[in-house]
């Protein structure tokens, strides 16, 4: 039976036997590859709703079973080379001169998984591209772009597809692995006149206030880090720094956030300071003014210009 339909295949299509068992038995191992795979994703479905661990098992089955079929179906095809390690050599250098561009995603996406710099979920900025990360596959990654023309590292909306070759000749910035939070800068300029003394006592109870909470996860956090990376700050907690401007003196208030939380942070502590410096008659806003100093009258009694006659 099987013989009479292989001659009819052969005398309408030309193609003989011994091809169209090679096709058969392909068609063959790619079907069970994904009957066993969808079999897979499906227990897995009913076992958990978490979405990260059902997003790793649907992206670990399709690489599972891709290489594993590519192997199964090379052999069946390449019989003749028994040696594994030769058909590997043949194929991959084949690849590697047609297929330059993909190569190098291909190896950008094996360092993705074996040194995992980033994985989904992680807010990242490689080279002049900054997002979460949504999505892995071979050839490319996908982020959730942040930034740009949005304040405060919140969504744009904009979805970004960029080639893993990047991971390899790009610098990468993970805001969400090791230590996990950031230090975030809120500057302050006040008047020359107001009691900047005041003014700082104020921003460091504010500071404390927003964000002496975070002191003590960061410090368990920069352990765990310390562990792997040369991490070392003397203090985690809030300060205000002082420095002097053309305008005023500038007070700068520096602290720990989780960079998701960056702008929810600026805006509840600048609204607590709108307050704070309203009440205060001896505190004001400085920002770019001309003004005319006459130092014979105004300024420091021993510091003064003779006035000539």
């Amino acid at each position: 039976m099987l013989k009479a339909i292989f001659e009819y295949i052969e005398k309408v299509l030309g193609i003989p036997p011994e091809l169209q068992i090679q096709i058969y038995t392909s068609l063959v191992i790619i079907l069970l590859l994904w009957i066993t795979r969808t079999v897979i994703i499906q227990i897995v479905w009913r076992q958990t709703e978490d979405p990260q661990s059902r997003y790793r098992w649907q992206k670990g089955s399709v690489y599972f079973t891709v290489l594993f079929g590519i192997l199964l179906v090379g052999r069946v095809w390449f019989a003749g080379i028994q040696s594994l390690a030769t058909y590997l050599g043949l194929l991959s250098a084949g690849i590697a001169i047609a297929l330059k561009d993909f190569v190098t995603s291909m190896a950008g996406w094996m360092f993705l998984i074996w040194r995992r710099p980033f994985t989904v979920g992680d807010r990242i900025q490689i080279g002049g591209y900054m997002g979460d990360v949504i999505d892995l596959r071979l050839f490319k990654f996908t982020l959730l772009e942040i930034g740009n023309w949005v304040d405060a590292d919140q969504s744009t909306g904009r979805i970004m597809h960029i080639p893993n070759s990047l991971v390899i000749t790009e610098t990468i910035a993970n805001f969400s692995k090791g230590f996990q939070y950031i230090w975030n800068e809120i500057p302050v300029l006040v008047t020359f006149e107001s009691n900047w003394k005041k003014a700082k006592q104020i921003l460091e109870g504010i500071a404390s206030r927003h964000a002496e909470a975070l002191s003590a996860p960061a410090q368990r956090r920069l352990k765990e880090a310390s562990k792997k990376f040369m991490i070392f700050y003397s203090t985690l907690t809030p300060a205000v720094y002082t420095s002097v401007k053309d305008s005023g003196v500038l007070l700068t208030v520096r602290y720990l956030i989780e960079p998701r939380r960056r702008r929810a942070s600026i805006q509840a502590i600048w609204e607590d300071i709108l307050d704070s410096f309203a009440e205060s008659k001896d505190i004001d806003f400085a920002y770019p003014t001309q003004r005319f100093y006459d130092n014979v009258s105004e300024g420091k009694e021993k510091a003064r210009a003779n006035r000539s006659d």
